[in-house]
């Protein structure tokens, strides 16, 4: 199969009634005790080591053959959510194209799927500079730009379908990422950590961040989504009166979900695992593209491919 051949992101919207997104990557191979992650890039370095490599090409293949065996188009997220300039630099990993070579990693699975691959996506995955739970540590929207114009330009040199900009909890930080993104030319989705009430992490309305950043861009982003969030949480922020809004329900096309309620800042520090029963999660994750017409759905926190695989039958049902 010839990548030229795959669908575009922006058509798959357009065209499919809902969009099968993976299920967690880096927190299962945190729970691998035979894989090391990388203290400053994390997954972005397992594919220069033909163990852990192996690892991760397997969670990424169990994803791809839920899709295929449901026919749902399917996407996947580059392992690069942490791979920035100065993280690379500090890593060692300065002579690699390790933006490239994670999105060349993707494409060559993608490669074996034959006729389904069509159907599968490449994001070229982004985050905020610092800790994605703490929105005080988010930068201004210039100093946010230009931190990032390096990364969105090297995965969009990558030959990735479209830039992700995930996880991120403040608007300024956002915006200035969307910048940098709309800069590419590429077609990118900003997606945001959410609170029951409404809002960002750093208080800011969901609906008042989209305008925002829709009015702060050259060319606005493609779509936003709302990520590492449990799908009751999404819900509440849904039905805000604050977000009940066009604008919301035009703009967001779905969630990657958690397995808990619990807030990002409570998971990021529980020493556990907060699952939930897999038929439970792709019945309250499906049930967001009949209530709310959510058309990209998958998981976050939590999930593996038995949360997917329930989910997919949902959608596919």
């Amino acid at each position: 199969m010839n990548d030229t051949q795959i669908l575009s992101f922006p058509h798959l919207l357009a065209t499919e009634p809902v969009i099968l997104g993976e299920g967690a990557v880096i927190e299962r191979l945190r729970r691998n005790p035979a894989i090391v992650l990388d203290p400053h890039v994390v997954n972005s370095a397992l594919i220069y080591q033909p163990d852990s490599c192996k690892v991760l090409a397997d969670i990424c293949r169990e994803y791809l053959d839920i899709g295929q065996q449901f026919d749902l188009p399917l996407l996947l997220s580059t392992p690069t959510w942490r791979a920035n300039g100065e993280r690379i630099a500090a890593s060692g990993l300065s002579g690699h194209d390790v933006n490239g070579d994670n999105a060349r990693f993707l494409a060559e699975l993608r490669r074996g799927y034959g006729d389904y691959g069509r159907k599968v996506v490449i994001c070229g995955l982004m985050s905020c500079k610092g800790d994605a739970y703490n929105s005080a540590e988010a930068l201004d929207t210039n100093a946010a730009r230009e931190f990032h114009r390096w990364q969105a330009d090297a995965l969009a040199a990558s030959g990735v379908d479209f830039l992700l900009a995930a996880t991120l909890p403040a608007l300024s930080e956002a915006t200035g990422l969307a910048q940098a993104l709309a800069a590419t030319g590429l077609p990118y989705v900003i997606s945001v950590l959410v609170c029951p009430r409404g809002t960002l992490l750093d208080g800011t309305p969901l609906s008042a961040a989209i305008a925002a950043i829709d009015a702060s861009s050259s060319t606005r982003p493609l779509a936003y989504l709302v990520n590492c969030t449990h799908a009751s949480v999404f819900r509440q922020v849904l039905l805000q009166e604050i977000n009940a809004v066009p604008l919301v329900r035009e703009r967001v096309i779905g969630l990657l979900a958690n397995t808990s309620p619990l807030s990002p800042e409570e998971l990021d520090n529980s020493a556990e695992l907060a699952e939930e029963d897999p038929t439970v999660f792709g019945s309250t994750v499906a049930a967001l593209h009949k209530d709310f017409g959510m058309k990209l759905l998958g998981g976050c926190c939590g999930t593996d491919d038995r949360h997917i695989r329930c989910l997919a039958e949902r959608l596919a049902g």
